[in-house]
């Protein structure tokens, strides 16, 4: 809860800002100003409200290991890393785009629609991590597991797999999102255009985040019956290496995503080059979650 906090109070608060400078410059549509930044912040709640029902969850109900203390322990502190690290970044995310879209509308009050209804979609791409996270959490709690401390190790580093390696997609996420919001404000006739070119920056963006639910649910059904400590290391290495290493890739994706929806705004006929050249940035930004996915993978089936 305290992690799921964070995002959320940061993500809602930029959109609360941003009204208000806009309410500054278009005082005559302060009603729809707040009324577009308080569907943004609804959406960025979630992530809060997902932390909220984890951490009820976790103080009063018990989970299923047998009465086995030790994977007890490691099943609650994994799930609630996984949805409360990754609810921070996502929150943050969600915020942007909303305060961006805030900022289109006060540019721009008369397509106020156009510019939420863009708004909406991005952040329903950008709650994609924490949905994935919730799923583990879920599973964590309410699976029923047997083991030792290898299987503990396991648990515990699926939470932080799926919990660090959503944060940076939620963020990553919320940057073409935001951008994308604030084009269409500027050039409203390229809408579809715009929304292609987020969708498609976005849809990058959150492969890390897969590659960490990958290893999140490998890691909850490796099988560890024993108490090696060589085992437990690889498990833990894992779940760090993997979640760790998509923070990177999943926030610096997001930076030529944002740019390309930008860009796309200022000279259309640019449009598929840009397009273009941000996949490709993409695809180098994002090769050092394929090396941590590699790595992970190593640690569960070969250490």
């Amino acid at each position: 809860m305290g992690f799921g906090a964070i995002g959320a109070g940061i993500g809602e608060g930029y959109a609360a800002g941003q009204t208000a400078l806009g309410i500054s410059r278009q005082p005559r549509v302060s009603g729809q100003l707040v009324k577009t930044m308080l569907i943004g912040q609804a959406i960025t709640e979630t992530s809060g409200i997902f932390a909220l029902v984890i951490a009820i969850l976790m103080i009063s109900t018990g989970v299923r290991t047998g009465g086995n203390a030790v994977l007890d322990i490691a099943a609650v502190l994994g799930a609630g890393i996984a949805v409360g690290v990754c609810g921070f970044g996502v929150a943050i995310g969600d915020g942007y785009c909303a305060g961006r879209a805030c900022d289109g509308v006060a540019r721009r009050p008369s397509i106020g629609g156009q510019i939420t209804g863009t708004m909406l979609v991005g952040q329903a791409v950008t709650e994609t991590p924490v949905v994935f996270a919730l799923v583990v959490a879920f599973i964590l709690l309410y699976s029923g597991f047997s083991g030792g401390l290898e299987k503990a190790a396991a648990l515990l580093g699926a939470g932080i797999a799926m919990g660090f390696g959503g944060f940076g997609s939620g963020i990553g996420g919320g940057l073409p999102g935001g951008a994308a919001s604030d084009s269409v404000s500027r050039r409203e006739e390229l809408r579809s255009k715009i929304i292609g070119t987020m969708l498609i920056g976005q849809a990058v963006t959150q492969t890390s985040a897969i590659f960490a639910l990958v290893v999140a649910f490998l890691l909850t059904f490796a099988s560890g019956e024993g108490n090696s400590i060589v085992r437990i290391a690889a498990f833990l290495g894992a779940g760090i290496a993997m979640g760790m290493g998509a923070i990177g890739p999943g926030l610096g994706t997001g930076v030529p995503a944002a740019a390309a929806c930008t860009s796309l705004r200022v000279n259309p006929r640019v449009g598929p080059v840009t397009t273009r050249v941000m996949l490709l940035g993409q695809a180098v930004a994002q090769s050092t979650a394929i090396y941590s996915l590699i790595i992970a993978l190593l640690m569960v089936y070969v250490v």
